[in-house]
């Protein structure tokens, strides 16, 4: 069963692909205001937008919505939590999950479910979700992260690489000529979900820790926790994943998918 925890959302004005997208027009609202919405549907006992912009603070305040100015200089989200965390007042046990801000469409279920996970493993400091990988086009995209859980939810490691490999199946040059576009049954591949929940504990000493060399090589933040002894528990989640907006063209999808009747 799970606690309590704090949803917080870390919402910065720039953004390479889509600049100002957080406060983008979405029938009626900003972008970011639809993602605060459906964590507040996960049954979150607070939700806040953690921001770098007074425009973004006073758009969503007007809407309501919880938010922390934050500053400008964070190099990840996780460090612009870990500052909402301190101004917050949050205790080291506390849970915060990370709600990306230009996630309009996530189930809550799935945010109260990494919420959960977390509560139900004490000896992790982070927890995070995955779902099964059925296609081989998937299983070999490096775009597509990979992760590998053992038999008590945790992760074992994070990749771009295709992993756990199946020696009798891609051994070989000619196998990747011939490669079947389902994989084989039973194999336990799975799909990393970018979205995390955190013990407030762990993100008050994430910024002392040092990038190990697998996180800068898979360019896989996650890898660092782990490189630390820190452990990872992973929900297995069976339901769709909605993509996240980072494209104008992304952006004119979800309009649609939102859009008022």
């Amino acid at each position: 069963m799970s606690g309590a925890f704090t949803v917080v959302i870390p919402a910065r004005m720039r953004s390479t692909r889509l600049p100002n997208k957080m406060l983008a027009d979405v029938a009626g609202k900003p972008l970011v205001a639809w993602a605060a919405e459906r964590a507040k549907a996960s049954g979150a006992a607070r939700v806040v937008i953690a921001t770098d912009h007074a425009d973004i603070e006073r758009a969503v305040r007007a809407l309501g919505i919880d938010a922390c100015m934050t500053a400008e200089s964070h190099p990840s989200g996780t460090d612009r939590i870990a500052e909402a965390a301190r101004k917050l007042g949050l205790a080291p046990d506390d849970i915060v999950v990370n709600v990306q801000g230009d996630e309009p469409l996530i189930d809550p279920q799935l945010v109260r479910r990494v919420a959960a996970e977390l509560s139900a493993h004490p000896g992790a400091s982070i927890a995070t979700a995955a779902h099964p990988i059925h296609d081989t086009a998937s299983f070999f995209n490096p775009n597509v992260v990979k992760v590998v859980v053992d038999k008590d939810g945790y992760a074992h490691y994070f990749s771009r690489a295709p992993i756990p490999w199946v020696r009798d199946l891609f051994g070989g040059a000619e196998a990747f000529r011939q490669l079947p576009e389902r994989l084989p049954e039973g194999l336990p591949a799975l799909r990393h979900i970018g979205i995390y929940a955190y013990r407030v504990r762990f993100l008050q000493k994430y910024a002392s820790l040092e990038p190990t060399a697998p996180e800068r090589f898979e360019a896989l933040e996650q890898l660092r926790a782990l490189g630390h002894g820190h452990r990872i528990a992973v929900a297995l989640w069976e339901g769709p994943i909605e993509p996240g907006v980072d494209t104008p063209e992304d952006l004119e999808r979800v309009r649609r998918a939102l859009a008022r009747p």
